[in-house]
Parts: structure tokens; C-alpha cells; sequence
């Protein structure tokens, strides 16, 4: 039955019942002789055998009885129950926890994404991670920006570049803007995984290397920028003020399309006298 709010008791309870009774005990190599069964799927002490947990805890569970697990747990149960990513994604989220998958970071572009980046020419685009490291670009972002591909893969980082490339460091009209809003997403970023030891170690050399970094770390600041608008200045045809819009697809959520659009007329003048070159 649909309620108008959805109790995530009942519903975490229901979902590990169906999701329990919907596996194939042959699926686990279960003797014979356990095959004889009342019910479908595994037993509770068999999940609760896999997940590392008592039994009692799994009636509890599937009793709605107030538990609420922790991500640990989560985790194991999730591996106990086979869910799929998208089943996993669910069950966090009824537990109200949060996945540690700093083993599933992106540090590759998605095939399907790159070949977007590609496809969305002649628009400046381009693929990042969470932390900014650039994955993928097309020719326009690389005649706008930099060749990221003369630069070893240590420094294609948005940030990294921003703060400490010669050249991007004065490519900005409104540097400390963009830098602050730089920050801001990184901040958050890094608060959703505390376990990515790469990011740390960028935000370290940032407020190692560079003073206006480490001002504007210590705000602490908290902002998902997705969508905005930069002035640069470009070193061949002049001022270029572009609108961004940043995409996150849903098969692929750490990576992030960002695609420029030409703000104006002159804009748009400069950036086809750009790619045209």
C-alpha cells in the first residue's frame, strides 16, 4: 500500500525481506539437505551468516523494529543480499548512511562520455572528476584553455592549474571569484569522501603552495557551483565571457560534463576566430 510519506522503517524491513527471499540458495552451494524449504530465497541466520551479524539482528531488521544500521553494516549486507549498485544506492539511502566507494572514484573518462565530449564540438567541453582532474576534452576547450595533453596527468587538475600554471593563473578577469567558488566545491567534495587520499593530497599542496588557497580553505566555504558565467582573458583574441553549465550523467555520477557557451556576440566572434586557427 502507498502512504502519502514513506515510513524508511517499513520500507528498509520490506526491501530486505524481498530482496532475502527473492536468491536461489544453489546460487550460495548450500547442501542438499538444506534445500527443502518453507520459504523462497535464503533463510535469515544464512544472510545473517554471510553479513557478519546475528540472527536475532536480522529479525529485528525485517520486523521494523527501530534498528538503524550502520554503513559498515549496510555494506555487508548489501554483499550478503547480491544487490545490484542501484539496489545498493537504495538500501544506503533508507539507512539514511552514507557508501564509502573510494574504490569506484573516476580517474578515466566513461567511453560513452568522452565520445559526448567529442560529439559536443564545437562548444568548449570537457570531463572532471569530483576533485577536478580533467579526464577528457575536446579541441575547442584545448585551443580556449590549454593543450591538457602536453601536461602529465599529475597537473590536469582544474585547481592545480588555476593556482600554480603560469599561464591560467592570470587567464581569469575575476580570479578570486573563480577560485573561491573553486574551493567552495572542493570543500564539499571532500566532506562526501574523506577516504580519497588524492584529493587530500591536492587540497595539501594548494594550501602548502599557495596563500590565497590557504584564505580562502580557512572560510570554509560550502557551495556546488554547476552553473555560472567566467570572463577570460585570452592571450590570442582577447576577452571571452562564456556561460557554464555542469552535467552530471546518473550511470556515471562522480564524473561531470562541463560545457561552455559563448555569453555574447563578441564572445562568440572570438571563440569561432579561436578554433578557426
Amino acid at each position: 500500500m502507498i502512504t502519502r510519506t514513506v515510513d524508511v522503517t517499513q520500507e528498509l524491513a520490506a526491501f530486505l525481506r524481498t530482496r532475502r527471499e527473492s536468491l536461489d540458495p544453489g546460487d550460495f552451494g548450500l547442501p542438499a539437505r538444506r534445500q527443502a524449504r518453507r520459504t523462497p530465497g535464503l533463510r535469515r541466520e544464512e544472510v545473517a551468516e554471510l553479513a557478519g551479524v546475528s540472527t536475532d539482528y536480522i529479525v529485528r531488521l525485517e520486523q521494523a523494529r527501530g534498528l538503524r544500521p550502520s554503513a559498515d553494516v549496510v555494506e555487508a549486507l548489501a554483499r550478503a543480499l547480491r544487490l545490484t549498485p542501484d539496489e545498493r544506492a537504495y538500501l544506503f539511502g533508507l539507512a539514511q548512511q552514507r557508501p564509502r566507494d573510494t574504490d569506484k572514484l573516476a580517474t578515466t573518462a566513461a567511453p560513452p562520455l568522452a565520445q559526448m565530449v567529442a560529439d559536443l564540438s564545437p562548444l568548449p567541453t570537457m570531463l572532471m572528476n569530483h576533485r577536478y582532474d580533467i579526464l577528457a576534452w575536446n579541441s575547442e576547450m584545448a585551443r580556449l584553455l590549454l593543450d591538457f595533453g602536453t601536461l602529465p596527468p599529475s597537473q590536469r587538475n582544474a585547481m592545480w592549474l588555476c593556482l600554480l600554471h603560469p599561464e591560467i593563473r592570470e587567464f581569469y578577469v575575476d580570479r578570486e571569484r573563480v577560485v573561491r567558488e573553486g574551493i567552495a566545491h572542493l570543500r564539499a567534495a571532500w566532506a562526501t569522501r574523506p577516504e580519497d587520499q588524492a584529493l587530500t593530497a591536492l587540497i595539501a599542496e594548494c594550501i602548502t603552495r599557495d596563500e590565497e588557497f590557504a584564505r580562502l580553505w580557512a572560510e570554509r566555504d560550502v557551495k556546488i557551483n554547476g552553473r555560472g558565467r567566467k570572463v577570460m582573458r585570452h592571450p590570442d583574441v582577447g576577452v571571452i565571457t562564456v556561460h557554464f553549465e555542469t552535467l552530471t550523467p546518473l550511470q556515471d555520477p562522480d564524473q561531470l560534463l562541463v560545457i561552455y557557451r559563448a555569453a555574447d556576440d563578441e564572445s562568440q566572434s572570438a571563440l569561432d576566430r579561436l578554433c578557426a586557427r
